[in-house]
């Protein structure tokens, strides 16, 4: 089965290729190697990808032109590509067009597919807002350009699907981790910290910020398992995440004692936008896709030191 996977290069795109991969997938993807942070470490997981002969291209979604150069017969989009986070440097233009703009030129191309099965939607727990502990009947309150332009993206995909265009739902994540994750991420950054004696920025307050940290490989098995499922996923929203809870301190203190050291921080202005609050509330997950995630955070950081010492 052909899938097609937007995003590719990024950290959980990457690893959910590898996993359809060795499912004996056709994975093909593509990704606009955006310099939002490290292209370097981008090419490093293209380069993975490619020697396992998954096919890349290099182009931005935002391009009309690029549709017509995409495979007229993909079964599965998995659609990660997006302007992430709430960094100071990105402008409303960018969320704007690479959430939106984007979304729906990917939404035309899979219109005319013949061959689809499902259009899968990589959302987030941005969309609640700054608290996101509820289920996904719950209001949406988004608190940054962020969300507002992730949960458009969201409906966007999923208006076609009311009106049976195609079927389509929307994943939404939370607070991912692992090998991979992005060097503005909390847990790159803090091995960075704790193994190259660097000072780690902290916004303040964030230390009592509560996270459902949640470890990529958990994430991909939720991803992956709405395969086969179209008719139960179709129009809906799950939350994939785990349902434990940490404060941003604990997460602190599990790299501090995996590496035995203590970091340093320099203490910054709160962050505007920054969620007080992440818990997953996978019941429906759990009951519709059979997701149960396990990795505990102990184990899942030291599955990204590993990844990262060698890096």
């Amino acid at each position: 089965m052909k899938i097609l996977i937007t995003g590719i290069a990024g950290f959980i795109g990457s690893h959910v290729a590898e996993h359809l991969q060795s499912l004996g997938h056709d994975v093909v993807g593509i990704d606009n190697f955006s310099d939002y942070y490290s292209v370097e470490l981008k090419n490093k997981n293209a380069a993975v990808l490619k020697s396992k002969g998954i096919e890349i291209l290099e182009a931005d979604l935002r391009d009309v032109a690029v549709i017509g150069k995409l495979p007229k017969d993909v079964a599965y989009i998995f659609h990660f590509a997006a302007q992430p986070g709430i960094a100071a440097t990105s402008t409303f233009e960018d969320y704007l067009t690479n959430n939106v703009i984007g979304t729906q030129n990917l939404l035309s191309y899979a219109l005319k597919l013949t061959t689809l099965q499902l259009f899968v939607n990589i959302g987030t727990s941005s969309i609640y807002g700054l608290n996101a502990t509820f289920a996904e009947t719950v209001t949406p309150k988004p608190a940054s350009h962020y969300g507002v332009t992730k949960l458009a993206a969201e409906q966007l995909v999923l208006c076609n699907s009311r009106l049976n265009k195609l079927k389509s739902c929307s994943l939404r994540l939370y607070s991912v981790y692992g090998s991979r994750e992005r060097p503005d991420k909390l847990f790159t950054k803090l091995l960075d910290c704790g193994l190259n004696n660097k000072t780690f920025p902290l916004f303040e307050g964030s230390l009592l910020h509560l996270r459902s940290f949640t470890h990529v490989s958990d994430i991909v098995k939720g991803i992956t398992s709405v395969i086969g499922k179209e008719a139960v996923c179709n129009s809906e929203i799950f939350n994939i995440g785990t349902e434990a809870e940490y404060t941003t301190q604990e997460g602190v203190d599990a790299v501090e004692k995996l590496l035995n050291t203590t970091i340093k921080f320099k203490q910054l202005p709160p962050r505007s936008g920054d969620q007080q609050r992440t818990k997953a509330n996978i019941d429906k997950a759990r009951k519709l896709l059979n997701y149960n995630p396990t990795v505990t955070l102990e184990e899942g950081v030291a599955e990204q030191l590993e990844w990262f010492r060698k890096l």
